[in-house]
C-alpha cells in the first residue's frame, strides 16, 4: 500500500495555527515534517503536535517516511514550491510510491496582498530602508498624490483597465506611504494605515443605513440625500462651501461652490463684471444649467484641439 503524503499550505497572512477542521485533523492523526522552523511549526508544537524538521530533498523525505500510512509535509511561508515539484515529478515517474494530496490548511482573505504592501512600505520607510522615502513628508510628496491621481484619470479616460490597475497601485502607494510617514508623528499624534481604513470602514457603514441598518429607501436620490444628511451632521459645519476642496482646478472649484450654492438654495447672484474671471464663472454656471460639466467639456475642447495641431503638424493623434 503506498503511503498518503499531504503537502499542507497554509496562508502567511493569517495567524499561525488558525487552520480549517480537516487540516487540525490530519496534523493530529499523522506524523508532520517540515524543511524549518516556522511560526505555523511552532503553533502546531504548543498544542501537541510534533513537527520534525528534515533538511533534506523530496527522495529524502520519501525515504523518511518509507512505511508509514501516511505523512504531512508542511510547507513554508513561501509555498516549498520548488519541494513540491521535485516530489511530483519524483511520484509521476513510480506513482506507487506515494499518493501525493495538496491540502489548503488556510487561504488568504480578500485584500491580504494590502497586509504585503503595508509590510513592504514599513521596511522601506523604517531605518535601514529607502532613504529617498525616509526624507518625505506630507508636504513634499503632495505633488506626486496630485501627479498619480491624474494618471489614474487619463486611464479611465482613456478606457485603458490595464493601465488604470497599475495606476491605482500607484495612488495607493502614496497612501500608504502618507499612513506610515503618519506615525513617526511626535507626541502621541501619529496615526497609521489601520486608522485610516478603519475611519473609511466606519464612515461607509454610518453613511449607508439602508445597507447596514435596515433603513427602507425608495431610490437613488433617497439614498444620496441620505448621504448628504448624515455627513451634515458629522461635519457640523458653518458654511456651505466648508469642506470644497480649494486646490482642485478652477473649472472644477467653480462648479463645486455653485452646486453648493444652488442645493443650499441662497439667492446670491453671480458678480457682474467684465473682467475674465467673472466672464468665465458665468460661463461655468452656465453649463451646469445645461447639465454639462465644464472641466469635462473645455477638456474634451482641449484635447480635440491638441489633435488639429497634430495633424497640422503630421503627427497622430493623442492617445
Amino acid at each position: 500500500m503506498s503511503t498518503r503524503i499531504v503537502l499542507l499550505v497554509t496562508s502567511p497572512r493569517l495567524p499561525a495555527g488558525l487552520l480549517t477542521a480537516q487540516a487540525w485533523d490530519v496534523v493530529r492523526a499523522y506524523p508532520v515534517f517540515a524543511a524549518a522552523d516556522s511560526e505555523q511549526a511552532e503553533a502546531l508544537r504548543v498544542t501537541g503536535v510534533p513537527v520534525t524538521l528534515l533538511d533534506t530533498d523530496a527522495q529524502g523525505f520519501l525515504d523518511a517516511i518509507a512505511g508509514q500510512a501516511a505523512a504531512v509535509w508542511l510547507a513554508g511561508p513561501g509555498g516549498d514550491q520548488d519541494f513540491a515539484r521535485q516530489l511530483g515529478l519524483r511520484l509521476a515517474r513510480e506513482p506507487a510510491l506515494a499518493e501525493l494530496e495538496l491540502m489548503y490548511g488556510s487561504w488568504d482573505p480578500p485584500g491580504a496582498r494590502l497586509l504585503d504592501a503595508v509590510a513592504v512600505m514599513d521596511r522601506l520607510a523604517s531605518p535601514g530602508g529607502d532613504p529617498w522615502k525616509r526624507e518625505q513628508t506630507h508636504q513634499t510628496l503632495a505633488p506626486y498624490l496630485l501627479e498619480e491621481s491624474y494618471e489614474a484619470y487619463d486611464a479611465i479616460e482613456a478606457g485603458d483597465l490595464g493601465a488604470l490597475r497599475e495606476e491605482l497601485g500607484d495612488v495607493l502607494l502614496q497612501v500608504v506611504l502618507h499612513a506610515r510617514l503618519a506615525e513617526d508623528q511626535p507626541d502621541g499624534h501619529g496615526w497609521n494605515i489601520d486608522d485610516v481604513a478603519g475611519g473609511l470602514v466606519d464612515k461607509m457603514v454610518r453613511r449607508n443605513p439602508h445597507v447596514f441598518a435596515g433603513e427602507q429607501v425608495e431610490g437613488i436620490e433617497e439614498i444620496t440625500a441620505n448621504w448628504e444628511r448624515i455627513k451634515r451632521a458629522e461635519k457640523e459645519r458653518d458654511s456651505v462651501l466648508d469642506g470644497v476642496a480649494l486646490s482642485q482646478p478652477a473649472l472644477a472649484l467653480a462648479a463645486k461652490i455653485l452646486h453648493r450654492v444652488e442645493r443650499s438654495a441662497l439667492g446670491v447672484p453671480l458678480p457682474v463684471g467684465e473682467d475674465l474671471g467673472s466672464a468665465l464663472l458665468t460661463v461655468v454656471a452656465q453649463a451646469r444649467a445645461a447639465g454639462l460639466d465644464p472641466e469635462a467639456e473645455l477638456r474634451r475642447a482641449a484635447l480635440a484641439y491638441a489633435d488639429a495641431v497634430r495633424a497640422a503638424e503630421n503627427v497622430g493623434p493623442s492617445e
